[in-house]
């Protein structure tokens, strides 16, 4: 997890950890930042109106305020680190894949 921290820290990102055990689901909902969200472990799906984004170990998710948005847990539970930024920080939902950013 140090490296993700450190990496997001390099970008003056504040990150929290959470975690959930598999299969479990968040319902759809917004927020009012724009959110990054890397995982540490595990997996997890993020679906938004068109468009699904899995992520697994070192993948990151960007998501503007607003994004209407569900989730659900993969079969091994997963552990993420979540960073907020000032809405506006991102114009669109990105996926940038472990190793690429």
């Amino acid at each position: 997890m140090s490296n993700v921290t450190t990496l997001l820290g390099a970008e003056g990102l504040d990150a929290t950890s959470w975690s959930n055990g598999p299969d479990h689901r968040y319902p759809i909902h917004a927020h009012g930042y724009d959110k990054v969200i890397v995982v540490v472990s595990g997996s997890i799906r993020f679906g938004i109106p068109g468009a699904t984004f899995d992520l697994t170990e070192g993948d990151r998710l960007e998501l503007p305020a607003g994004t209407r948005h569900d989730a659900v847990v993969g079969a091994s539970g997963v552990v993420c680190l979540e960073a907020h930024q000032p809405t506006g920080t991102f114009d669109q939902p990105a996926l940038r894949v472990a190793g690429t950013w």
